[in-house]
């Protein structure tokens, strides 16, 4: 039997405290829209789930967003963005966890990844002409995962040190 969803509490900070609705707030945790309707159509921005005033707080919003995935669902790719829409950190969530997706650290690994990342996009539309839609879904998830490290380079040194401490 397939484990549902359920709506507890983490334990870490009361439900009401994932949704705000400050405006002002400095993290906006977001999911990113990949229907493709909204991607031919050019308005495949992000959903705002929240906003909160830490970057720690935007995580544990996060991981109370994953709490309400199904096991059996596709992973979300959610992101943190700061006031400027700059990506602070993004990660994939999935049955109650997100798996935080580690910033390059350097230009050179940035462009690494954007390359790495174009060629699996490349790869999953051959998928896709090849009939072979699942294959095509997860290389497009990969390549996803690779933009997901590419961090504002503001961010990216305060971000790792982040990830290190929540480790």
């Amino acid at each position: 039997m397939p484990v549902r969803p359920t709506t507890r509490t983490t334990g870490l900070f009361p439900r009401a405290a994932f949704v705000a609705a400050d405006a002002n707030l400095p993290f906006a945790l977001t999911l990113s829209n990949r229907e493709p309707a909204a991607l031919m159509s050019g308005q495949a921005g992000p959903s705002v789930l929240g906003r909160f005033p830490t970057l720690a707080v935007a995580m544990l919003g996060a991981i109370g967003h994953a709490d309400g995935i199904a096991s059996d669902a596709t992973p979300q790719l959610l992101a943190i963005l700061d006031r400027e829409d700059r990506l602070v950190l993004a990660g994939a969530a999935h049955a109650g966890a997100v798996a935080w997706c580690h910033p390059v650290t350097s230009a050179i690994e940035a462009r690494a990844v954007v390359t790495e990342a174009s060629q699996l996009r490349a790869h999953a539309g051959r998928a896709a002409d090849w009939r072979e839609p699942e294959l095509a879904r997860r290389l497009r998830h990969r390549a996803d995962l690779l933009d997901a490290r590419l961090v504002d380079p503001l961010w990216r040194a305060f971000t790792a040190k982040a990830l290190q401490v929540a480790a």
